[in-house]
């Protein structure tokens, strides 16, 4: 999942609040019921896309949706739909480019006569109901599908993954710092993938990343914690304050990353920061986590003062709304996240918190197979995201516990994911085993596919299941194909081609799950070396590792081994030098 598909795109100023005694506008569910009703009924159909956390959704219900004129029309002539993005992943993704809020509106066939993003003021939103009464034909934001031949090979063409190399180093905006232009937000992808040439010895990319860190660390909040989404005005100080759990896990993960790299300790506490906050706000009493804290303490006006406040002014006020839907999808990006910071910390209760968020989505979540549910009553589904995350949540645990219960529900998850959302072109994975409506064919999206690529080809080298290599292989044939891999940005592109194409770093501990040494060795190997790595802890009371591809020595003491695709180190017993050396390893 992208910041773009969340950013609020339309950032006009409102003017007061239109006042009605007119009817309120009903609202309705997604369904295809609803366009066999426009058609009995000769009405089309309009679609508010909305997030309940975003500014400019809570102006449109409290100003455009109480214009007298704009309600006159819907009641005549519209059949008014309402979707929350967070809970449909298949309908969020389909109209990802147009951010919140959305507004489409569809003929009663299905077909799309208008696409629009961000705020519509009433008088605008009155303008375009009338037009597509007057002429319901598609206008110029409805442009025809363009055919997509898909690659035939998992492997970018050279000439292919040069062209989309330059456009990442176009990405970054050298003044503003980080790799955004406008909006300013932390972008995981792109400084992860420049901590991965900076681990190569790419001076110009550590400086990036340093900065890019450095400047991101204006969207924390000093008081409770916890990153605000974006800043607008093309720097890091203008803030917009939703704190979505989506932003938190990604920002946490990247300053954890860059900690364990850099061993810079402002990165760590940023990360810290971010923790503090979703352990106060975002957190169930189960352990799960919630989806969202709202922007404004009051729908529809602009909270700077009230988040200027310390924390007792702020709770003298109250405190902005939080969305406490639990869906295994943010979840299972929060596990991963908490995996990470725990890996450089060791903190025993970073690590509790990760698997008993886990614990309940295997209680309330699970579907048959291996797979996951989205909320507790999907309107549709299941969804690709669910599984996935959580995939790599279950992955992300077995590597920093060694246990492999985790492995086997990561493999479930994956085998799940292969049953249920192959795209029929052979290349890629699509949102949604169902089609958000009979007039749409879904289509795979790009960043899910580059998540799935990553995770199936990391999990493959923990197992050695010829289905992860296949799973990781379908899902490159479509990041491969030319206009897939030139689309902005270009970091989840060249991150999954370059994790595809080498081996991890591989380190394996050997020795007693309660051996002292051990334990310490195991630990360095998370927080050392690069990001990419197969770390293993091989207990022989275990009997063999999932995939025994490597045969070690018995020794009488606990020993590390690091290993390339053509050998292995001899044993190391000293946390220090297996420190160096991975440190050493990703070059």
């Amino acid at each position: 999942m992208k910041l773009r598909w969340l950013l609020p795109l339309a950032l006009l100023t409102a003017h007061g609040y239109a006042q009605s005694t007119s009817q309120p506008i009903v609202w309705h569910p997604w369904s295809d019921e609803i366009f066999a009703q426009a058609a009995r009924e000769h009405k089309f159909v309009l679609l508010d896309l909305e997030a309940v956390w975003c500014h400019w959704c809570h102006v449109m219900d409290q100003q455009s949706y109480r214009d007298p004129s704009v309600r006159r029309l819907m009641s005549k002539s519209y059949i008014a739909v309402k979707v929350d993005q967070d809970s449909r992943p298949d309908i969020s993704n389909r109209y990802e480019d147009y951010g919140w809020p959305a507004t489409v509106i569809f003929n009663a066939d299905g077909s799309e006569i208008v696409k629009r993003q961000g705020y519509l003021p009433p008088q605008q939103m009155a303008s375009i109901l009338q037009a597509v009464i007057d002429d319901p034909s598609p206008g110029p934001s409805v442009e025809p599908e363009k055919a997509i031949t898909y690659a035939v090979t998992p492997f970018l063409a050279q000439s292919l993954l040069d062209e989309v190399k330059k456009e990442y180093e176009k990405q970054y905006d050298v003044a503003g710092k980080g790799w955004a232009f406008g909006h300013k937000y932390l972008d995981a992808d792109s400084v992860e993938y420049a901590s991965t040439l900076a681990w190569r010895g790419d001076k110009l990319q550590e400086q990036r990343v340093r900065e890019t860190l450095q400047a991101a660390g204006e969207l924390l909040d000093p008081v409770w914690g916890g990153a605000y989404q974006y800043s607008t005005g093309g720097n890091w100080n203008e803030p917009h304050f939703e704190k979505l759990l989506f932003i938190q896990a990604q920002v946490m993960r990247t300053y954890a990353q860059a900690y364990g790299q850099f061993r810079t300790p402002e990165y760590l506490t940023a990360a810290q920061n971010v923790h503090r906050y979703v352990r106060t706000f975002l957190t169930s009493p189960e352990g799960a986590f919630y989806v969202s804290q709202d922007a404004d303490l009051i729908a529809g006006k602009h909270s700077a003062d009230y988040f200027k406040l310390d924390d007792a002014k702020r709770r003298s006020l109250g405190t902005p709304r939080v969305d406490k839907h639990l869906y295994a999808r943010e979840d299972g990006w929060m596990i991963r996240a908490l995996c990470t910071l725990y890996a450089v910390t060791g903190d025993p209760l970073t690590q509790e918190e990760a698997e008993r968020s886990a614990r309940w989505v295997i209680a309330h979540r699970s579907v048959a197979n291996g797979g996951f549910s989205h909320g507790d009553r999907d309107a549709a589904g299941p969804y690709l995201g669910d599984s996935l995350a959580m995939g790599q949540a279950f992955l992300s645990l077995y590597e920093v516990t060694g246990d492999r219960e985790w492995l086997k529900r990561a493999e479930a998850a994956r085998h799940f994911i292969a049953a249920n959302f192959a795209a029929a072109t052979g290349a890629g994975f699509i949102t949604s085993k169902t089609s958000t409506d009979h007039a749409y064919k879904a289509h795979p999206e790009r960043d899910e596919n580059a998540q799935l690529a990553r995770f199936a080809n990391l999990l493959s080298h923990y197992t050695g299941e010829k289905g992860d290599q296949e799973t990781a292989t379908r899902a490159m044939r479509y990041l491969a194909t030319s206009e897939v891999a030139t689309a902005w940005l270009s970091a989840p592109i060249l991150i999954a081609e370059t994790e595809f194409t080498r081996p991890p770093v591989h380190i394996t501990i050997v020795g007693a799950k309660k051996d002292p040494t051990a334990k310490a060795l195991f630990q360095t190997a998370l927080s050392a070396g690069p990001v990419y790595k197969r770390v293993e802890w091989w207990d022989p009371t275990e009997g063999p590792l999932p995939r025994a591809d490597v045969q070690y020595p018995s020794l009488p003491h606990a020993a590390a081994f690091l290993c390339t695709a053509s050998s292995c180190s001899a044993p190391i017993s000293d946390p220090r030098i297996l420190e160096s050396r991975s440190r050493k390893a990703g070059e």
